[in-house]
């Protein structure tokens, strides 16, 4: 009987341990780093700021700081993503990018955190390159390299799994560097807070020079034409003809300017705003929680499909940025316990909704277009997101400041603009959901054929297998005893004595 799949029978791609080990360790390492960034960079400005009475200055560096980095993330992920593809390879962006990554990290630790008023334009101006630098190999490594190899050795029977978990590591990674944050950044000693997660990278990178494997399937992209091909995302044409993953894209920016009107600003507001300062347990919780509720979602979403989950997602972010915003108008003794019901399911919408998205994103890529596609994602996912949310948080701030504070305190408005903004995330969500069953169907028959291929060349071989054995077999029977046999070839090709496959096939 054929071991070819009936339409009944698409399995799931199993993926081995060495690409799970890759995957995990590149992942969170990588989320890591960019936790650096999105959690301290801009709030050392800030910090810097305060500790020279000039509040202003911290939330104007910070958010150039977001813009510039976020220009320069998505410019080099556009340019290494075409690379990426016209080399063929992922695996030597990963590997030494990350050890380059995890050098620029270091050199924050040579910022000074009471600058003199003479020096404040220079602190200024370092800790805005040092970001672009950190950001460039950041996303060669990473956003451009490491997301292309994702989308390489995944498909649409795992990839809710995958980005589920690569999702979780965003909030690991969190409380990493948080934990490492408290014990050095907090406690004075800025140093060894870079010097540590800068190390992590490195590492990282020296591993994967002997662990990681690029994918046998890679499709080199041929033209010539590197600076044209570079910017193929961009063209009129294949928007034209990729509509829809630039609407799924358009509901993942959506989301992701939301997100970020607060993100940057989330440790000052727990411990200066709410005045929340042992917040470990209850941080714990959360972040517990929103990963088992993210995992759970990339199960479901592999085993039923995607187009279920957006809308409740989205609902779930809207309700729970509202409750953090109402917290204003709440008595400072429940503040914990609404932060925990309320992050818990903010946290784990985001990371659930990111997640299905980017699987989307990733089964709406043509074949061969993985890299160049990773700049238009960025363009989405990161640039408009980190420009246009921090400009409200930014607008808010000023509005909101009260310049003799000692501390900069986030104000509660920034969440209610993340809750308005969030809203129009539904427009786009509804035709995604709509298009859902035909990609879905499509994908699972390229999956199909793709698994019948397989089994029809399997049986192929061990048919042309099972005639060189009985070919051999006659062979030997027919030969007169004594008389020495002349070498059969057993390539199972009719190939008289000239065989394509020499070494090894004769007997």
């Amino acid at each position: 009987m054929s071991n070819i799949p009936t339409t009944q029978t698409v399995k799931t791609t199993k993926l081995s341990g060495k690409v799970w080990l890759s995957a995990i360790l590149f992942g969170l390492i990588g989320q890591v780093a960019w936790s650096v960034e999105n959690m301290y960079f801009a709030k050392m400005a800030q910090d810097i700021g305060a500790n020279v009475g000039n509040v202003d200055w911290g939330t104007i560096v910070s958010t150039l700081m977001i813009w510039l980095s976020a220009i320069a993330a998505t410019a080099t992920t556009i340019f290494a993503g075409g690379l990426i593809d016209k080399v063929g390879k992922r695996k030597p962006f990963v590997a030494y990018g990350y050890i380059a990554w995890g050098v620029t990290i270091m050199l924050f630790a040579a910022i000074p955190m009471s600058p003199t008023a003479n020096t404040l334009g220079i602190v200024a101006a370092f800790l805005v390159i040092f970001d672009c630098i950190m950001t460039f190999f950041g996303s060669t490594a990473n956003d451009a390299a490491f997301n292309t190899w994702i989308t390489d050795v995944t498909d649409t029977t795992n990839r809710g799994k995958v980005n589920s978990v690569m999702s979780i590591f965003s909030i690991l990674a969190f409380v990493i560097v948080f934990v490492l944050g408290m014990l050095t950044y907090d406690a004075g000693n800025t140093v060894a807070f870079f010097i540590v997660l800068g190390v992590l990278p490195i590492v990282a990178g020296i591993v994967a020079i002997f662990t990681m494997k690029d994918s046998p399937t890679i499709i080199k992209n041929s033209n010539p034409n590197y600076w044209k091909e570079t910017f193929y995302g961009f063209r009129p044409s294949v928007i034209k003809n990729n509509k829809m993953l630039y609407v799924c894209l358009t509901a993942s920016c959506i989301l992701g300017i939301s997100q970020q009107t607060f993100f940057s600003y989330l440790i000052n507001f727990i411990t200066n705003t709410l005045g929340v300062k042992d917040f470990i347990i209850p941080l714990a919780i959360v972040i517990v929680l929103a990963g088992v509720l993210t995992a759970v979602t990339g199960i479901l979403y592999d085993k039923y499909g995607r187009k279920f989950f957006y809308l409740p997602l989205v609902l779930v972010v809207i309700t729970a940025t509202i409750v953090i915003y109402l917290m204003k108008f709440m008595p400072q003794n429940v503040y914990v316990y609404v932060l925990v019901v309320a992050g818990t399911f903010m946290l784990g919408a985001l990371l659930a909704g990111g997640g299905a998205l980017m699987s989307t994103f990733q089964d709406y890529i043509p074949k061969g277009g993985e890299g160049r596609f990773q700049g238009v994602r960025m363009c989405f996912t990161v640039l408009l997101p980190m420009l246009i949310g921090p400009l409200i948080t930014m607008i808010i701030n000023l509005m909101k400041m009260d310049d003799q504070s000692v501390d900069y305190m986030p104000p509660f408005e920034i969440f209610l603009a993340a809750a308005i903004i969030a809203v129009l995330a539904i427009i786009p969500i509804v035709f995604v959901m709509i298009d859902a069953d035909k990609l879905r169907k499509r994908k699972m028959e390229e999956k199909l054929a793709e698994q019948q291929a397989e089994a029809e060349t399997a049986e192929e071989m061990a048919a042309a297998t099972e005639t060189a054995e009985e070919v051999v077999e006659e062979t030997i029977e027919e030969a007169p005893v004594g008389e020495e046999l002349e070498p059969v070839c057993t390539c199972g090709v009719d190939c008289e004595g000239a065989c394509p496959f020499p070494d090894g096939n004769e007997e």
